[in-house]
């Protein structure tokens, strides 16, 4: 049977589409919900996404919310119960996961532990047919990839994958994902594993990678500072679905519902957005949330027209920036207000609030509804 034939990176890489895709995964031995002695869990619901040519798209959720069965379905190793899944609009459902010329880097890095790290980064070549061409094109490829990675990746090549830790696993892994000369990059969350300077220090390099390379990527994590760090495009996902696709900046200003909006955080040490009881806020309403991030508002001495009245609760102190997070009482609210210094106040205090942003949200949907600037005035 002929199948159709996915592009090279040497002529143009891959869009990515997905298309009402769906997926129930069963586990465990839980009573029946659907299929007799196990449980049904449905991890991926009707999603449609487009992932565009060349760009890098960080699927951002919470733990558990089905971004690594979203990496699966994309990658074929899993199939999807509704939906396709599309590379520049041929449906690869037939397609074996092999044929998509993907680069995958997985959680665990899934090195092949018998053989040396050498011949992991180039066991793409293993399971092809000898050639002299074929030799010739790993000996191009690994040039190109040991230039790329530098002195991190050649101190490694001889020894085997049980010997490594793993941040020099992660580099290996890497550097087989990237030797395949693929069409399109998957990874899952891998720097979960280590530590804090080293997962600085690799988030950079492989920013620098994907810049070079300008391939189609998906890469799913659950880390703020990574997704932010990363992504030409984010997708905040929650419970399966995506709930909001677009870059960082426009998905913080204009959140869809009240999840995006609590979820993503592009300020350090302070909660995302503070949700206050529109029966509070009389430009507002009983039925709907007012939510305001904590670097949106202004805290006043003195009454003036439009402002919230309330009372300081908690100041903290948050190096290095030597910000200050001040926590206001309003009604039954706490506010959330990020300063750049001590302005002097003090638990007790009466105050004034005034918002330069502020959003107005569905209580009983979530869904926002409309968005100001300049204030409740």
């Amino acid at each position: 049977m002929l199948r159709p034939r996915i592009a090279s990176p040497g002529g143009h890489v891959a869009r990515i589409d997905l298309r009402n895709v769906s997926k129930t995964l069963k586990e465990g031995a839980a009573p029946a919900i659907g299929v007799a002695g196990r449980a049904a869990t449905r991890a991926v619901e009707d999603v449609t996404l487009r992932v565009p040519d060349g760009q890098t798209m960080v699927v951002l959720g919470p733990s558990g919310c089905g971004k690594t069965t979203l990496l699966k379905l994309i990658a074929g190793l899993i199939a999807p119960d509704a939906g396709d899944v599309r590379y520049d609009d041929v449906d690869v459902k037939n397609l074996n996961p092999g044929e998509r010329r993907i680069g995958m880097v997985f959680q665990n890095y899934a090195l092949y532990p018998h053989i040396s790290n050498r011949r992991n980064v180039l066991s793409y070549f293993m399971f092809r047919k000898p050639s002299p061409a074929l030799d010739a094109e790993a000996r191009v490829r690994f040039e190109r990839t040991s230039e790329l990675m530098g002195v991190e990746l050649s101190d490694l090549l001889e020894r085997k994958p049980t010997t490594l830790s793993g941040g020099e696993k992660q580099r290996v892994a890497l550097g087989r994902c990237i030797t395949r000369d693929a069409s399109v990059f998957l990874v899952d969350e891998p720097f979960a594993n280590l530590d804090q300077a080293l997962r600085e220090k690799y988030r950079v390099n492989l920013k620098r990678l994907l810049r070079e390379f300008k391939i189609t990527t998906v890469y799913v994590t659950h880390d703020h500072h990574e997704a932010l760090l990363l992504a030409d495009v984010l997708a905040i996902m929650n419970r399966g679905r995506i709930e909001q696709v677009g870059t960082a900046q426009a998905i913080y200003h204009a959140p869809n519902n009240t999840f995006v909006a609590g979820f993503l955080n592009i300020n350090t040490g302070a909660p995302p957005i503070s949700l206050i009881d529109g029966g509070a806020v009389p430009q507002a309403g009983p039925e709907t949330w007012v939510g305001v991030r904590p670097d949106e508002v202004e805290i006043c001495r003195n009454a003036r027209p439009g402002a919230l009245a309330g009372t300081v609760a908690d100041c903290l102190n948050l190096p290095p920036r030597s910000t200050m997070l001040v926590t206001i009482r309003v009604a039954e609210a706490e506010v959330h207000v990020a300063t750049a210094t001590d302005q002097g106040h003090r638990p007790g205090d009466g105050v004034w609030l005034a918002f330069k942003r502020y959003h107005v949200f569905d209580k009983a949907s979530g869904r926002r509804l409309e968005g100001h600037d300049a204030g409740l005035n």
